[in-house]
Formats: structure tokens, sequence, C-alpha cells
């Protein structure tokens, strides 16, 4: 990991103010351009669209920004667009320096029957990881969600359960013992009013499998940072309290959470999470870690430029809020492409979250995130 320099005065008010010119600059109204010839303007064929030339941060790829600003800058990977798809490869390669297996690290992919493990794909992210000079976020070790059936409908007792949590944790992380740089060990655990889901995992085994999974993921790997990540949890709000709260007690008792990831997955139709940095501000305090582990901003087809321009500052928010936190260490987006992306066929009608095209061209939200990388970079 980069080593990060930022200070709590130092991403302080003199921070804020260049992430704010930023915006100023970056939101130009639309009736300012409403002279601009359509033909000369890049962005007229499709709203978010952005030139080569600008989006591209005068030569500089994300990467390079953000290791000035001290932060990783990451991507969930889709494996098979990686292993056949020659620009996505690229991009993958060159734009980021850490990434997330979507699928290829979830339990129904690595245990689909018993006590039988296949990390092939997996293990092809992690050596391409290597190579190409990028860490890796572990995703994920337990969810309600991706469960093979032999889980979900075995009705086992609770201690043959918790053994088979225990057995499943212990087999991934040790795997890939010293190649994984964060763990999200536990996902997605808290309901919007901040109880606890209702899942397997809850019913059978209380929730102390929560600190169960921290130990055990600890114990197999010790130097990975361990997070507990969950999405909705961007502003100060039942469900972010909630996890602050069980986040605290467990540091109090000696499991090893060391990290909150923020997923950041949003939608135009509702006001950016300007509170973030306040709300990062509490865990901050607690010493963890935290980051933006999965950022995308869905817009309402077809996009409008009003759309576009709250895309940006969405996405810019997620990224302030990171660069204002001394603890936040990288800020991952949830695929970079709209080529790919898991929003359409969740969402009816919705799309377009991404940073890039489905041609792979950059947007005006890559454009945004570059340039407060670019500021960030300068203190």
């Amino acid at each position: 990991m980069y080593k990060v320099t930022r200070t709590a005065a130092g991403v302080g008010a003199a921070a804020a103010g260049l992430l704010l010119t930023a915006a100023s600059v970056l939101f130009v109204s639309a009736d300012a351009n409403a002279g601009t010839p359509a033909a000369h303007d890049p962005a007229a064929a499709a709203p978010g669209a952005a030139s080569s030339g600008r989006a591209a941060a005068n030569g500089a790829t994300l990467r390079q920004l953000a290791q000035k600003a001290g932060i990783r800058i990451g991507t969930a990977v889709n494996s098979d667009a990686l292993a056949d798809e020659a620009p996505y490869t690229q991009k993958v390669a060159t734009e980021f320096d850490s990434v997330t297996p979507e699928n290829v690290m979830k339990w129904d992919t690595v245990e689909p029957a018993r006590g039988t493990f296949v990390f092939t794909q997996a293990d092809r992210l992690v050596d391409f990881a290597q190579a190409h000079g990028q860490l890796v976020r572990g995703h994920n070790l337990v969810w309600h969600s991706q469960l093979p059936s032999w889980v979900t409908d075995g009705d086992f007792s609770a201690t043959e359960l918790r053994d088979i949590l225990h057995r499943h944790i212990t087999a991934e992380v040790t795997h890939f013992k010293g190649r994984i740089w964060q763990w999200d060990v536990v996902n997605e655990a808290f309901n919007e009013d901040g109880t606890l889901r209702d899942d397997v995992w809850l019913q059978k085994l209380g929730p102390g499998y929560i600190a169960d999974a921290f130990r055990w993921a600890h114990e197999a790997d010790p130097k990975a940072a361990l997070y507990i990540n969950d999405y909705n949890i961007e502003g100060v709000n039942a469900k972010s309290t909630a996890l602050y709260d069980l986040v605290a007690r467990l540091r109090k008792e000696g499991v090893p959470v060391q990290g909150v990831g923020i997923q950041g997955h949003l939608d135009v139709q509702y006001p950016a999470p300007h509170d973030i940095a306040d709300n990062m501000a509490r865990f901050d305090k607690l010493g963890v870690q935290t980051a933006i582990t999965e950022a995308d901003v869905r817009i309402t087809l077809p996009a409008s430029a009003t759309d576009v321009e709250a895309q940006d500052e969405a996405y810019q928010t997620l990224l302030e809020g990171c660069l204002l936190t001394r603890r936040c260490t990288d800020f991952t987006v949830w695929g970079f492409t709209d080529k790919y992306s898991w929003v359409p066929g969740v969402f009816t009608g919705e799309g377009q979250a991404n940073i890039f095209d489905e041609n792979y061209q950059p947007k005006s939200a890559y454009t945004a995130l570059a340039q407060d990388l670019r500021l960030a970079g300068r203190r």
C-alpha cells in the first residue's frame, strides 16, 4: 500500500477548498454551453461522454493520480472479460492499482460442494494483479447471498454450520495467505433500520458469528486487513450508526475488525451523501481503516445533462469523503465500464452507472474523479 501522508489538519480546510474549486470548475451549467455547436461538442452524442484528451487528465491515468494523492484506486473485475477482451484487460491494468473479484471468490464459486474448493479463476486474477503491481481486495467470506444450495438447504445444526463456516473461512484465507491486501470478511450484515439481517448465519449461529468470522480470518492470515462491508452506510443514518456501534464494541472486545467498507452504490434520483466525511470521521476516530469499496452511480434512462451532472457530483462526493478521511486507504469502482455493469439487470430502466461507456471511452465522471485526485496530489 502506498504510504498515506495525509494528516488530520492536512486534509481539512485546505483540501476541502481545493475540492470545492474542482467542483465549481467541472459543473458548468448547461446554459453556459448552450451556444456551443453540437458538431464541436464531444459530449453532444451521449450525455456524460468526455473527449479522451480531457478525460485522460492530461495523459495521467487514475492510477498515477491516485498514487500522488496517497490512496489506491481500484475496480471490481469481471473475470470472463479479463480473460477474453483485450480493451477490458488493458484498462484494468493501466487505470487501477487494486482489484476486487466480482464473483470468483464468493462461496458458490469457491466451495460449490461441501469440502470441495475451486480456486482456479480467483488464482488467475491474483496472478494478474501481481504481474501488474496491483493489490487485491478479497470479496467476500461471509454473505447471505450467492451461497450454494448445499449450505442454504442443508438443515445443519448450529454446531455443524459453525464448523462449516470456520472451515470455509480458514481454507479460503489460507489459500491466498500473503496475497490478499484486504478481506471483506462479513458482507451486508445489516438491515436498513440497523438491525442484523435475519439470514441463515444469524438464525443458526446468532450475532456471534460476526466476531467468530473475524477471529478465524485473522488466524488464517494475520497480515491481511479485515473489513466489514455494507451498502447505504455512506451518510450518518440508522444503518451506519448500528455498524459504528458494532465495530466499536467488537474492537473493545479485541475482535480484529480493522476496516469498514462503504460500498457507494448510488442513484441520481436521490441526493448525494454530503455527510459522508462526517460519517467516515466517526470510524476514523475508532482507529479503523475505511474504504469506498463498490462505487457506481446509476441513472434512469435516457440520461439527461442534469442526470450526468448529478452522477459526476455523486462520484466526487464519495471520493472526497475518502480524501478527507485520514485512514481511508482506497476508492474502488464496482466495474468501470457500462458494458459489464450489473445495474441494468437488477434495476429496470436504469444504467450508465460507470466511469467508462460501453466502448471504453471515459465519461465526465472519470474527469471529475481525475480532477479531484490531481488537486489532492498537489497538497
